[in-house]
């Protein structure tokens, strides 16, 4: 545990919730593409494939983690960690608060095209993505870091004039 808590630049134990609550996302996002393949009644194939997937998204999120962190200003590793529970949060909730809102307005397949009603949907979610992304950053106590990253991003987007 001390080595792992040296790689990770953890020096207080409620950091470890960080990676923990990590480890745990990642065997969601497993156990859910697991569910995709599942036969009925075969919960034990599920969850053993489940945490195969977990492994392979570990592996694929430290090769990402090794990237990223010569590109992402942090004081400490652990940080990364929990930047990426924002961004994982934040893609998710953008989605589920997006669909109730283009509902309220009343936007529907059946009273548009698909497509149209697709690319609104999209835009409504990355809309909705840009304010939760913040706002959970700051939740998370990485108000700064994910501010940043806002204005880099709205600046892409050609909105940086609003900024200034």
């Amino acid at each position: 545990m001390q080595e792992f808590k040296k790689r990770w630049e953890i020096t207080k134990n409620w950091q470890l919730l960080f990676p923990l609550l990590g480890l745990i996302g990642l065997f969601y996002s497993g156990y859910k593409i697991a569910g995709l393949f599942r036969e009925e009644n075969h919960i034990a194939f599920q969850i053993a494939f489940a945490l195969l997937i977990t492994f392979f998204l570990l592996k694929l999120t430290l090769l990402i983690f090794k990237k990223l962190e010569k590109k992402w200003i942090v004081n400490q590793r652990w940080e990364i960690i929990r930047i990426f529970i924002v961004f994982a949060i934040t893609g998710s909730s953008s989605l589920y608060i997006g669909k109730p809102f283009i509902k309220f307005i009343g936007i529907t397949k059946e009273n548009l095209n698909t497509f149209a009603y697709w690319i609104l949907y999209v835009i409504i979610g990355l809309i909705f993505y840009q304010i939760l992304l913040v706002t959970i950053g700051y939740l998370f106590g990485q108000g700064k870091f994910f501010w940043e990253f806002e204005k880099k991003m709205l600046r892409r987007f050609g909105l940086g004039r609003f900024l200034d």
